[in-house]
């Protein structure tokens, strides 16, 4: 069973099922304290990325990021892919039901603000 957290991002929610490791575990520790927000900017022109501002562990493995794909990097860091990369990186979770021309829409250029929170188990 997976567990979900949703993705405020303006007026827009999106969902995310995480998959199971020791980094979504303690990331869903952290969301069972409040919601978290991210102040995120572009890198590269694929991901958008910023700091959790605390060290989860790391599952680190080389993958081949999707777009939608929530990745933890350096095991401080929030990554939501709108363009495919790879890279030794540990998995969190994909965002569900948005095509990735609309989640480049809904995350915009330059900066935004994300807010993490848990939602329902699936």
């Amino acid at each position: 069973m997976s567990a979900a957290i949703k993705i405020h991002i303006g007026d827009r929610t999106l969902t995310a099922n995480l998959v199971e490791n020791s980094s979504t575990a303690a990331l869903k520790d952290m969301l069972r304290e409040k919601p978290l927000t991210i102040h995120m900017h572009d890198y590269a022109r694929m991901e958008k990325v910023g700091s959790i501002g605390r060290n989860l562990p790391t599952n680190d493995e080389h993958i081949h990021a999707k777009p939608c794909d929530l990745i933890l990097y350096l095991g401080d860091s929030f990554v939501i892919y709108y363009e495919p990369n790879s890279w030794n990186f540990t998995r969190l979770g994909k965002i569900e039901n948005v095509t990735s021309k609309e989640l480049r829409e809904i995350l915009g250029r330059g900066d935004v603000t994300v807010t993490l929170e848990l939602g329902e188990k699936e």
